[in-house]
């Protein structure tokens, strides 16, 4: 067994934003030198790791260089120098998850093609390279409206997703490869996540449900446990493992599915590494997804993954009409009440639906749990001086 605990070994990050942040908590808590790789200055890592390099992510030198530094490395975003990926892992630099597994994923385009490959559930879709061929496919009514389109690169937080409902939606799309994908009418947005370590052990969290802001498309609370029928959270659970041992991932994987009306669970998306929908975990968990991450990466025994207690999380965007340097308004109110834990991610300056910080709430009885939840969102304020 390596010696990874107040030794010389290093683990490299590339990306230095909250979920970084959130990493290196755990590698705190057990001292584990690490070194991360981000192009922001000002980033939340900044304060928390021991080695800190400002670099560009899609340059390959700069992501070589900073590999070969590390013993071990892993990222928390997608957009990452896949080939300085595959040129570490031939100098016997272990990057996990894989460059490979990144490559199917970094994409949405081959990210649904392999759904449908691996006979994985997924919502009907078509893959366009230009919004010129997508105009010409609604054209000739290979595609109708409405549909979900998708940009097969650069999404995140809401962003590069919109429902096209008629002709007119499509002049604020842009011109860019993209998914047009059936509307799926379902009942809920579930996740789960399932976390493989380096030799294969394999463990699932409970299956959470995601309740969305009705006009930022950005999930608004994360519930965990799910309020679904148990065989419904059995059937999630266990398709999420199998869309795991598909990419054969190491390190966490986090499945985003939809409930559909009559009970048919299908595969959205998924990220491969710690995820908003875990959050809660930090709380409500006996193993948090941030310590699971680092355990799975590392090849140490997986923690237990259950809840010791319901938990809730809301996510603190910013207000819509501000934009400057960050105040929490009525931060003080919300940590008096019973069971809430505000997490604040380091982001000095405030954007609309930027997000600047989490908000737990645990309580034994996940409806009383709701109600706080609620009482938080509409008392904390992300604003500006």
């Amino acid at each position: 067994m390596i010696n990874y605990f107040s030794s010389n070994f290093k683990l490299g990050i590339l990306g230095g934003g909250q979920l970084g942040k959130m990493m290196l908590y755990e590698t705190r808590k057990y001292d584990i030198q690490t070194n991360v790789l981000e192009p922001n200055p000002e980033a939340p890592c900044k304060i928390a790791c021991d080695y800190f390099e400002t670099g560009d992510l899609m340059d390959f030198d700069t992501v070589l260089n900073f590999g070969r530094k590390v013993d071990v490395l892993t990222f928390e975003i997608e957009g990452v120098n896949i080939e300085a990926l595959k040129q570490l892992a031939q100098e016997g630099i272990k990057t996990y998850p894989s460059a490979e597994t990144l490559e199917k994923i970094q994409n949405k385009g081959i990210q649904k093609n392999f759904y449908k490959k691996h006979q994985i559930p997924t919502a009907d879709f078509e893959v366009f390279s230009s919004k010129k061929d997508l105009i010409s496919a609604l054209e000739n009514s290979k595609i109708s409206f409405p549909f979900v389109w998708k940009s097969t690169t650069g999404g995140y937080d809401g962003k590069g997703v919109s429902v096209v409902k008629n002709k007119e939606a499509l002049n604020d799309l842009p011109d860019a490869e993209c998914i047009a994908e059936n509307l799926v009418p379902f009942k809920n947005e579930l996740a789960v996540i399932v976390a493989r370590s380096a030799s294969g052990e394999v463990k699932t969290y409970p299956v959470v449900e995601m309740e969305f802001h009705p006009t930022a498309n950005q999930v608004e609370y994360v519930i965990c446990p799910a309020r679904i029928e148990d065989s419904v959270a059995t059937k999630a659970r266990e398709l999420a493992v199998k869309v795991s041992e598909a990419f054969e991932h190491v390190g966490l994987l986090a499945v985003e599915m939809f409930q559909t009306e009559n009970d048919e669970i299908l595969v959205n998306e998924v990220a491969p590494r710690p995820h908003n929908s875990g959050h809660y975990s930090i709380e409500a968990s006996y193993t948090n997804q941030f310590e699971q991450h680092i355990r799975a990466i590392l090849d140490l025994p997986l923690g237990i993954t259950d809840s010791k207690v319901g938990g809730i999380m809301v996510n603190l965007v910013g207000d819509a009409a501000h934009e400057g340097e960050v105040v929490y308004e009525n931060i003080e109110k919300i940590m008096k009440m019973l069971g809430v834990t505000p997490h604040i991610y380091g982001k000095k300056i405030t954007r609309p639906f930027r997000k600047m910080g989490h908000v737990t709430i645990v309580n034994k009885d996940l409806a009383e749990a709701r109600k706080i939840a609620e009482e938080v969102k509409n008392s904390i304020k992300v604003i500006s001086k």
